[in-house]
């Protein structure tokens, strides 16, 4: 059956549009609407019985992890729905009694399933068995565990250099396969780790990892809940990690003070009524932000550079820690001193006023923490900002004691977990020199290829193999069509999956799925059940143990599929124990124990409820940088330049998703119903266009000369600053550029697309 490459399925989600409904965005977040959507969810996709089982288990000490966000849970007592919607959306569609088989993949083509929407495709089920594309065929057909693993060991092995392959992570992986799979990669002769962090924390990381020595969030949850002020940066907490509605609920009763910073006012930090009380269910809701910053897109640099000239004007430096703790002091307060407030009010889209409101708050605070997400980190300054961020904390002293200090939210479940056991296309001496050492061989050295470096790399044909554990690449990706056409250079594109995702369809010359196991599924092995680990955004290790059937008995864990995989491959190359890792996780974390500092008695401690945090120097005010102090860095602004027609897009999530996982068609929070090809935009941006509200317009990005278009869009009025504009992704991933990334850190800046609209006709 062949597949001419004129009729290959689209790289992008299909431009129908849906019968839109618009309301006003909402008062308040959660509720009893979502109670009856998370519900709603559940009974749509099994029985009230499992489904009950399933949610009773979720972020439960003894139970398994929550696939969505990192949130943390709490130390000690757990409320019994210890889950938010998102949580239950993806649960869901986890345990659902649908399947992708053997005769699904009969029914539909390549070609069909392309014209599907992501959420079709999501919603499908789960995959049974693996499968494989043979070279120029239409259908994929079933294949047995033993034909996959020959087939990834061919093609691996008849790369010229093993830097022709490409291994991705997502962030959803364990502890114990993110190990696993970092010693086989490296094992099979490459750094080539690229990453989810690549494309969303990766500034947090170069930031903090130069000024305060550690790449992770200083603080607790309970510290949040009892800090006197929480500053909310380039974060939709009531959609990206509902959890975090609780502990600001906490802070505010407790008597701390809200700042949200959002180009957007985003109604999670408006309101929040709690569903698990009486008065939450009958919409009775607690106020969270004092203070609203309507900040213009990236224009966050000016104002942590003017907080900080409040802080120098109100004589409020903290100087005996600067003294003891810090380097570049100096340098700062000569460079905040030359800092005009005329430039920081152009940058920021704020007027003086609103910016030492802010400070003043933030000064007046004995204790404040501050939050970011990925507003703060897809820009080409993000790494400049986040260290401006850290400048304001180390000026004030606030960060090394409690209830202070620095919090990037990681988004997906164990993306930071799988950065600390050696996912990274760059790791430190001391992690190769400490795996060579428990496994007798020789890491390579040579840096591999960050997730921009790998598309580029399939793109020019210098990547033959690419595969993916968890993710859906393609859509998560910047510049769709160019990742797409790299994806379709390389001989092999292989994916271990739950469900089926675009990045299924988009393939190499020959492509497979690899069906595995979800959170929520009992993972039996020859020793008897399993659990895993993980690592959410505070740096608490815990276990994940499944507690239902599997959706198939076909199905193989993480781990298991990359010790056979290793096995496979390297075959007497690799004198690592595979079969056993396979057979006992217990043994993996022995490893891991031996490898990785902090990881002491591993197995005992997470067999206690709710694990053991991680060390974390910082929060003694140790640190580990170059000069052995917290230092303080110099970042100039720098305006990006609009011409007269241009606005600047940020790319950012609906309510009904995570990441690039679509679980409905409606973005309830913002008021969108049924649609997903919409662009949020200032009404008196769009008068100034002839734009109608619901107009439909085509967008096209700009960047070095070249253009990208995202055709059938629907003009949003909303409440957003003017020049400042917001689509969903992966709808408008296609206009990010792959060659624009942010500094040092080399994220694409999914947050600073230049844009023009033209009105269809």
């Amino acid at each position: 059956m062949s597949n001419p490459t004129e009729k290959l399925p689209d790289a992008e989600p299909p431009r129908e549009l849906g019968e839109l409904k618009r309301s006003e965005p909402k008062a308040y977040a959660v509720g009893s609407a979502a109670v009856i959507s998370s519900l709603a969810q559940i009974h749509s996709h099994t029985n009230p019985v499992r489904g009950t089982h399933a949610l009773a288990k979720l972020n439960q000490k003894g139970g398994f992890d929550c696939p969505s966000c990192a949130w943390p849970d709490p130390d000690g007592k757990r409320a019994p729905t210890e889950f938010c919607e998102n949580g239950a959306k993806a649960i869901a569609t986890e345990i659902t009694d649908r399947r992708v088989d053997r005769e699904f993949f009969k029914q539909y083509s390549l070609l069909e399933l392309g014209e599907k929407s992501d959420f079709w495709l999501n919603d499908a089920g789960r995959i049974t068995e693996p499968f494989i594309l043979d070279e120029g065929a239409t259908h994929y057909r079933p294949a047995s565990w033993e034909e996959t693993f020959e087939v990834l060991a061919e093609e691996l092995n008849a790369c010229a250099s093993p830097h022709d392959a490409i291994f991705y992570t997502s962030g959803r992986a364990s502890n114990e396969a993110a190990f696993l799979y970092q010693l086989f990669v490296r094992q099979f002769g490459t750094n080539n780790l690229p990453d989810c962090s690549n494309m969303c924390h990766e500034s947090s990381g170069s930031a903090l990892n130069e000024t305060i020595g550690i790449g992770k969030g200083t603080v607790t949850l309970e510290e949040i809940e009892t800090t006197d002020c929480v500053m909310v940066v380039g974060q939709n907490p009531g959609t990206n990690h509902p959890r975090m509605l609780t502990s600001l609920e906490q802070t505010v009763k407790n008597g701390g003070t809200i700042i949200s910073v959002n180009p957007l006012r985003e109604t999670g930090l408006r309101a929040f009524a709690h569903p698990q009380k009486i008065s939450g269910m009958l919409g009775h809701s607690t106020p969270l932000s004092s203070l609203h910053l309507p900040i213009q897109l990236n224009g966050d640099l000016a104002l942590f550079k003017g907080m900080i000239k409040c802080v120098f004007e109100a004589k409020a430096v903290d100087e005996k820690f600067i003294q003891e703790h810090t380097a570049g002091f100096e340098a700062l307060k000569e460079e905040s001193a030359q800092v005009q407030w005329s430039d920081l009010v152009e940058h920021s889209g704020l007027s003086e006023e609103q910016i030492r409101e802010a400070a003043e708050i933030f000064i007046k605070a004995k204790e404040a923490i501050t939050c970011w997400a990925m507003g703060l980190t897809q820009h080409h300054n993000s790494v400049e900002i986040i260290r401006e961020v850290v400048n304001l904390h180390l000026l004030t002293g606030k960060v090394g004691r409690p209830k202070s200090g620095l919090c990037p939210v990681r988004g997906h479940s164990n993306v930071q977990g799988d950065r600390t056991m050696g996912i990274w296309e760059k790791s430190p001496e001391s992690f190769l020199a400490s795996l060579d050492k428990e496994f007798g061989f020789t890491s390579p050295r040579a840096h591999g290829y960050d997730t921009v470096e790998a598309i580029r790399a399939m793109h020019a044909g210098k990547g033959r193999v690419f595969f993916a554990l968890g993710g859906n690449f393609l859509s998560a990706a910047p510049d769709t069509h160019y990742t797409a056409k790299a994806l379709r250079n390389c001989r092999l594109t292989a994916h271990v999956s739950t469900k089926l995702n675009r990045s299924h369809l988009v393939t190499g010359k020959r492509a497979l799925i690899l069906p595995c196991l979800g959170r929520s599924e009992k993972d039996e092995q020859a020793s008897g059940r399993q659990m895993v680990s993980v690592e959410n955004s505070m740096g608490v290790v815990h276990s994940s143990q499944g507690a239902l059937d599997p959706a198939s008995p076909s199905l193989l864990s993480e781990p298991a599929i990359i010790c056979r995989m290793a096995k496979a491959t390297l075959g007497e190359r690799s004198k690592a124990p595979w079969t056993d890792f396979e057979m006992n996780y217990d043994r993996i974390r022995e490893s891991i124990e031996r490898v990785i500092p902090g990881f002491d008695d591993f197995n005992q401690r997470l067999r206690q409820p709710g694990g053991f945090y991680l060390p974390n120097g910082v929060k003694e005010r140790v640190f580990k940088t170059a000069t052995n102090k917290a230092n303080f860095t110099i970042n100039p602004l720098s305006k990006i330049q609009l011409k007269p027609d241009q606005l600047l897009l940020q790319t950012f999530r609906s309510h009904d998703q995570f990441n690039t996982t679509i679980y409905g068609m409606d973005d309830r929070y913002r008021g969108i119903k049924n649609e997903r090809r919409v662009i949020f935009l200032n009404p008196e941006d769009m008068k100034e266009r002839g734009i109608e509200a619901e107009d439909p317009v085509d967008i096209t990005s700009y960047f070095e000369g070249e253009t990208r278009t995202a055709e059938l869009f629907l003009a949003i009025p909303y409440e957003t600053p003017r020049g400042s504009a917001a689509a969903y992704y992966p709808e408008a991933n296609v206009l990010v550029p792959i060659n624009s990334t942010a500094k040092v850190s080399q994220t694409p800046t999914s947050k600073s697309v230049i844009i023009s609209l033209a009105k269809r006709s």
